[in-house]
């Protein structure tokens, strides 16, 4: 059995924090393990946080559309929205980045993309209809392989 649901708001900071909460609060409602819970926190926050920060950037916010479906093995986050497409329309590679430097010389961002890679086990971008749809898999159980 598939358990579907979808939320949207509208992408301010403030926003996106409550909705992520929301969103992750339904899912473990509908039986995600915590374990798992947690780890689509952190890589929707990534996510949403680009979209808020880049995909709207200098424009007015727009909507933030989520749905999630979830069934016994995998959960699929689809995330919607009708702000700047991505980079030459597509996925940034999320590279590992080098922290062997001195803490001054680290980067203040560029670790979103590696984490949602490394905490998802299938991930998917298009633009289409002026929409970004990003699409993010998850394995349910806490002990299944990741990437």
């Amino acid at each position: 059995m598939v358990n579907t649901f979808a939320y949207s708001f509208l992408a301010t900071e403030l926003n996106a924090r409550s909705g992520i909460g929301s969103v992750v609060e339904r899912l473990r409602t509908m039986g995600l393990p915590e374990a798992r819970a947690e780890e689509v926190q952190i890589a929707l926050a990534e996510a949403v946080n680009n979209v808020v920060e880049h995909a709207y950037a200098g424009t007015d916010p727009g909507d933030v559309n989520i749905r999630c479906n979830l069934d016994a093995d995998q959960l699929w986050i689809n995330i919607h929205d009708a702000g700047l497409p991505l980079p030459d329309d597509k996925l940034p590679e999320g590279k590992p980045v080098d922290l062997n430097v001195p803490q001054a010389d680290l980067p203040e961002g560029g670790f979103g993309w590696f984490l949602i890679r490394e905490l998802t086990s299938d991930i998917h971008y298009e633009r289409k209809s002026g929409n970004n749809q990003l699409s993010l898999r998850f394995e349910v159980s806490a002990s299944a392989p990741l990437g």
